[in-house]
Order: C-alpha cells, then sequence, then structure tokens
C-alpha cells in the first residue's frame, strides 16, 4: 500500500495518476508498489480516502477478499474489479451485473502451477511419500522394516472435474503416465481427445481418481457428495484443489474414517484454517494449507497480468481475463 504521505505529495505535485482502490481482508497482504506507476493507490482506511476513494474508478480486489453489495455501496464510481483470484465466488457477480460493473479474475496465471501441485498431491496420495517420510524421520524404519507399498499413477482412470485452465493443463500432465482420462464440465469440448461425462457420478463410477479444479458455484457446492464417494469405491482418491466446498467435508471424514475411500489430497477446506482433526493423523490423506497455485512466479504473472489490466481499462482498450456477466 502506498504511504498516505507519499499519495499526499504526489498528487500536489502534479501527479495525474487516477486513483485504484485496494480491496482486502486485514490478513492479506500482498504489495501493489509496482503498479505506482500506473495508478495511485488508495484503501479505505487511508486518511486520504474521503477525498479521492469515492471518485475511483477500479478497485484491486486481493486474494479471495469478499465484495458484496455493502462493499460496493462504499465505492460509488467503482466501474471494474480487478480480480486478483482463479475463482472469483466470493465476489458477489449478480450485483456487480446489476451495476454494470465490469469483473477480470486471475485468469490463467496460476494454472500452471495449480496443475503441477495436483499432480504432486495425487502421487503423494498413491505412493505415500509424506507418510513414510514421517515414518523415517520418526526412526520407526530399523524398528518396524519397510514401509507399506503404495500404489503406481500409471494405467490409473482419472477423472477431472472442471476442465477450465487448470483442468486442462492436469489433463496434459497425466497424459505420460498413459492414463484413462475422464471428465465432466459445464459442456462438452469437442477439440479435447478426453470422454467426457455429463454428471460427477457417471464420471466417478468411471474413474480410480477424481481431481476437482472447477469454480465453485450455487450448483458445484458439495459437488463430491456422499454418491459421487461411493462410486468412486474404495480405492478411489480424491484430490482438491479447487474451493474446500466442492466437497461434502463431513462425509469425506466419514468415508475415509470408515476406510471407504482409499485416501485424499486436499489443499482446500471447507472452513478454513479449520481441518476436521480426524484427517490429522491419516497416512492416507496429504495436507496442504491454500498454496497450490501460489509460487514467485505465479504472483509474476498475476503482477504483469493486473498491470495489463490497468493500462487497458485506463486506455479504453480489451480487458484480459474479463467475466462474462450477461448470462
Amino acid at each position: 500500500m502506498a504511504d498516505p504521505q507519499q499519495l499526499q505529495s504526489t498528487t500536489d505535485a502534479g501527479n495525474n495518476l487516477p486513483f485504484a482502490i485496494i480491496h482486502r481482508l486485514p490478513n492479506f497482504k500482498f504489495s501493489l508498489s509496482w503498479a505506482e506507476d500506473i495508478v495511485n493507490l488508495i484503501e479505505p482506511s487511508d486518511p486520504l480516502y474521503p477525498i479521492h476513494g469515492p471518485s475511483a474508478r477500479v478497485a484491486i480486489d486481493i486474494g479471495p477478499s469478499p465484495i458484496k453489495s455493502e462493499h460496493l455501496d462504499q465505492y460509488p464510481s467503482v466501474e471494474c474489479i480487478i480480480g486478483t483470484s482463479a475463482g472469483v465466488d466470493h465476489i458477489d457477480l449478480a450485483e456487480c451485473r446489476r451495476r454494470n460493473i465490469r469483473v477480470t479474475s486471475a485468469g490463467g496465471a496460476f494454472s500452471e502451477d495449480g496443475a503441477d501441485y495436483a499432480i504432486g498431491l495425487l502421487i503423494d496420495v498413491l505412493r505415500r511419500i509424506s507418510a513414510s517420510d514421517r515414518y523415517v524421520r520418526a526412526g520407526l524404519w530399523p524398528d518396524k522394516g519397510d514401509y507399506p507399498l503404495g500404489n503406481k499413477l500409471g494405467g490409473k482412470r482419472v477423472g477431472i472435474v472442471g476442465l477450465g485452465n487448470i483442468g486442462s493443463l492436469v489433463a496434459k500432465r497425466l497424459e505420460p503416465f498413459r492414463c484413462t482420462i475422464g471428465y465432466t464440465s459445464r459442456t462438452k469440448k469437442p477439440q479435447v481427445p478426453y470422454q467426457f461425462y455429463s454428471t460427477t457420478l457417471d464420471l466417478a463410477n468411471n474413474s480410480d481418481a477424481l481431481i476437482v479444479c472447477c469454480a465453485l458455484t450455487e450448483k458445484t457446492r458439495h459437488v463430491i457428495n456422499h454418491d459421487v464417494m461411493k462410486a468412486l469405491g474404495k480405492r478411489g482418491i480424491i484430490v482438491n484443489i479447487g474451493r474446500g466446498a466442492l466437497v461434502d467435508e463431513k462425509e469425506l471424514v466419514k468415508f475415509l474414517v470408515g476406510s471407504e475411500l482409499g485416501g485424499a489430497g486436499l489443499d482446500v477446506f471447507e472452513n478454513e484454517p479449520q481441518v476436521p482433526k480426524e484427517l490429522m493423523t491419516m497416512d492416507n490423506v496429504v495436507l496442504s494449507p491454500h498454496k497450490a497455485i501460489l509460487t514467485p512466479e505465479s504472483f509474476e504473472a498475476l503482477r504483469e497480468l493486473i498491470r495489463e489490466n490497468l493500462k487497458a481499462f485506463f486506455s479504453n482498450k480489451p480487458l484480459l481475463c474479463e467475466l462474462n456477466l450477461s448470462g
């Protein structure tokens, strides 16, 4: 965040740059100093906000910081929300559509790293890498002997829930392992060679593992439910790098505790940062603190995307990764 005194001095010195509102939860410390050659940055808590904030035409939403109707009431001149997250379920899109506010997302900035992480979680669960690491560190190898064998990824039937930017790259990474790849998505994608299933239940019935990477909407909330887990079976694996609420977490815990699922690799949870205590001691579950898409490289790609969208908006050029809010 720019120093308010610095903003005052640059404005007094004849700085004609437009203002952009930084909208974020207090714990999101993502710096935007690299955008100060394009806009003057201001937050609602800044002393100068009452002067410059009400006329700002752009708001930059940091991470999954919620933007609801009451927030938009505080930003009366905002015409565009520049998102910094792959998902947009935290933004009231219906209200943005009503107010004719344009919205962008992080698009593909995080896609490659998210896809890498999904494959990493799947291999970790199958081969028990994290569990065997704990086994060795605990000094159990000399006393208890070899750790139980894991399973190979090669040749497995892997279902992808959401064949968007990340899902498509997950599929590409599975091809060298000779996996049979299926997917479910809002629409069938005729340009891909993978088997399409119209429902997640059908996909689960034909998969050894599911990788969940779709957007969270009212339609996809708990898309991985009791019936899907039952169809996946006792050796089935669930990997979730999307949003926690895509999976019915209570049902997932029941299935894992009852040995009705083979395992899970989870980067997201329904009530973050709280994680069900039952999962903590399970060697067939790999846990991660919502970091699948985050690397220095993905942050650099995000910074470049934000810069390009700021420049595009203020020069009346097409925005990158703009959402279609007309539907």
